[in-house]
């Protein structure tokens, strides 16, 4: 092994919130060191160095320190992360962040590939959204092309003369709209491409949504057909090669009833709906993120056992009773409590999927306003 390949590398992260904190976390045991580029001026990773810069003026003296160059954010000027290439690798390249942060792109790139989607269509106007609703069929959600996550910039219409409304609440000059699914569950799946062009695939995961924001990832599933997950699998690495990616990705896709998928959106990034990887999984999200922008072997991304990620928003649970609970694990991201707000998480591994959703339900309880869980499987447990 050569001298290059031990030494520390030092890792530029453009972010500072819990993603960045979570992937330093990760990187201390293999030796690394953190920089955090913050553009927004409301840094909370807590953790590393952290060089505020909202305007842009301390680009050189980050790129001193680092030795490559990631990210935890996609909605980063495009144009940044291009400047930045022209100095130090970039990981995931400009090219991702340019077609996952662009949703008319993103879904181009999946027609492109063969990769399913809900019927859309883009629209400039309220009178343009009005139309394509009524061709669409409501129930139908409009998104904003840029920005928006978690729920925002987004909307239901429920009748094509809700299309005023929802275009003023949006506040973008172009739309995508999207037909609702028939669907038996939202899932996502995380796979990490290193530099030598290796894929490793993370079981699927089912995920709750409540207004937007990700409230409980499940993984692995219990009655989830082999032929589905390398379906998955196939769909994934048909992005990762296209765009000669590396690092996580992870695509969110809905499972229909008759077992196939369409894809929603992607995140050039480690994700929350692969948090359950940190206790649930041989080797993390976070580790593999940093393992291959590195160009260091890919680690096992089995899972343990049946695990649940629990999202804490807006209001942390009784702590100490959650970690009361056998085999259950909290992640706080020493974050001031506010409505909507990521807090922290619970991962919560057990030995079956009914003793887990039993441990579950305690957690919910201990944690206010969470709603309660609500598998696909559950009925079968």
């Amino acid at each position: 092994m050569s001298v290059h390949s031990n030494r520390v590398k030092h890792i530029g992260v453009l972010g500072a919130g819990q993603l960045g904190r979570m992937l330093a976390l990760a990187g201390y045991p293999l030796g690394n060191t953190f920089t955090f580029l913050d553009t927004t001026g409301n840094p909370s990773a807590g953790i590393g160095e952290v060089v505020v810069d909202p305007d842009n003026q301390h680009l050189a003296a980050f790129l001193d320190k680092v030795d490559v160059v990631t990210y935890e954010f996609e909605h980063l000027p495009v144009a940044l992360v291009q400047q930045i290439e022209q100095h130090k690798p970039v990981y995931p390249s400009s090219r991702a962040i340019a077609v996952c942060q662009n949703r008319v792109e993103e879904k181009a790139l999946f027609d492109r590939l063969g990769i399913p989607t809900p019927a859309y269509r883009v629209v400039e106007s309220a009178e343009q959204l009005q139309a394509a609703a009524t061709e669409l069929g409501c129930p139908v959600v409009a998104k904003s092309v840029t920005e928006g996550y978690d729920g925002k910039g987004q909307a239901v219409l429920r009748a094509p003369e809700q299309a005023q409304a929802a275009w003023e609440s949006i506040g973008h000059s172009r739309l995508i709209v999207e037909a609702f699914v028939d669907f038996v569950r939202e899932v996502s799946m995380i796979a990490v491409r290193g530099r030598d062009g290796e894929v490793v695939f993370y079981p699927m995961a089912e995920n709750q949504h409540v207004d937007g924001i990700l409230r409980y990832s499940v993984a692995p599933l219990p009655d989830l057909d082999d032929s589905v997950q390398q379906t998955a699998d196939g769909y994934i690495r048909a992005l990762l090669d296209e765009l000669d990616y590396v690092g996580v990705l992870a695509l969110e896709l809905f499972q229909t009833r008759d077992g196939s998928l369409l894809a929603n959106e992607m995140a050039p990034r480690v994700h929350n709906s692969g948090h359950w990887t940190m206790d649930g999984a041989v080797t993390s999200q976070f580790e593999n993120h940093l393992r291959a922008v590195q160009g260091l072997p890919l680690g096992s991304t089995q899972a343990i056992g049946p695990t649940c990620m629990v999202n804490v928003i807006g209001q942390e649970g009784d702590n100490p009773a959650l970690l009361a609970i056998p085999h259950t694990h909290l992640h706080r991201y020493d974050k001031a409590e506010r409505a909507g707000r990521k807090l922290a998480h619970v991962n919560v591994v057990a030995a079956s999927h009914a003793e887990l959703l039993e441990k579950v339900r305690t957690c919910q309880a201990l944690l206010p306003g969470a709603p309660a869980v609500e598998w696909s499987f559950a009925d079968t447990l």
